[in-house]
């Protein structure tokens, strides 16, 4: 079975491969992008030496690695599966000897492996040469942070996973899904940091999951988080991975009876 998977990253993998000019014009994308926030931030801070927990280096510097870790963990999954369902290809998925939501998931993360490859990373050593981004100093972090980042891939592709699910439901789901979208930028921290939200929102914001897709790793990365900040962290990210698996699967669960039902 774990073969099986392995292949559909494979073949993901492979199929990216195909259109990667695509992503080398979007590093220049990503890095005019960051360099927009560089000039915003440095004259947001004024001379300060920090606001809202971070230096204005560490700031340039969450910056540009959550823009790069965007493209990771960023996919289309839950377009491709409201397609499937709506074009009835779902059905063919259901009857076959593997779980439709675990291949959707394998082929985001063959996705996310292609775009770390070859975007991220060079995309990275591009606007060090621009900017002056502040890498992590100790092998610890590093480690912390790349297991973060596949965490909020995995967060991220469950919300995307629910999101299409309710195609079951709703049958034309494309405002959800772009509502989806711009709440997960918005309140992932990929845009502001949630350090710098208002004290009733950052409280509100615990609660809920998307800060766990892009706050968290940055934080981590630049090293404004530090010993039991970054355990407290994973656990949250932890956490929010087994408390997504519930709604996926009882929405998966209850769209098979219905097919079922709906099939005579």
């Amino acid at each position: 079975m774990f073969s099986m998977y392995a292949e559909i990253i494979r073949i993901r993998f492979l199929t990216m491969l195909a259109y990667r000019v695509n992503y080398y014009s979007g590093i220049i994308v990503y890095s005019i992008n960051i360099g927009a926030y560089y000039f915003l931030w440095n004259a947001i801070y004024g001379g300060q030496p920090s606001m809202g927990g971070l230096t204005s280096q560490q700031m340039v510097t969450y910056v540009a690695i959550s823009w790069m870790a965007r493209a990771f963990y960023f996919n289309n999954i839950d377009r491709e599966m409201a397609l499937d369902i709506k074009e009835g290809k779902v059905a063919i998925e259901m009857i076959r000897p593997y779980s439709y939501l675990t291949v959707k998931l394998m082929q985001g993360f063959g996705e996310g492996l292609f775009r770390l490859l070859f975007f991220s990373v060079p995309g990275m050593l591009l606007v060090s040469f621009i900017f002056p981004i502040q890498y992590p100093d100790s092998a610890a972090t590093w480690s912390w942070y790349l297991f973060s980042l596949l965490m909020s891939f995995v967060i991220n592709t469950q919300i995307n996973l629910i999101t299409g699910l309710l195609t079951f439901f709703f049958y034309n789901n494309e405002g959800i899904m772009r509502a989806k979208r711009v709440i997960v930028d918005l309140f992932s921290g990929l845009i502001l940091p949630i350090s710098f939200y208002p004290e009733w929102a950052q409280e509100i914001l615990k609660y809920l999951p998307f800060q766990a897709i892009s706050y968290l790793p940055g934080m981590i990365f630049t090293g404004a988080m530090k010993g039991e900040e970054i355990y407290s962290a994973l656990l949250v990210q932890s956490t929010w991975v087994i408390l997504l698996l519930l709604p996926a699967w009882m929405m998966w669960r209850y769209a098979r009876k219905s097919i079922v039902i709906q099939g005579g």
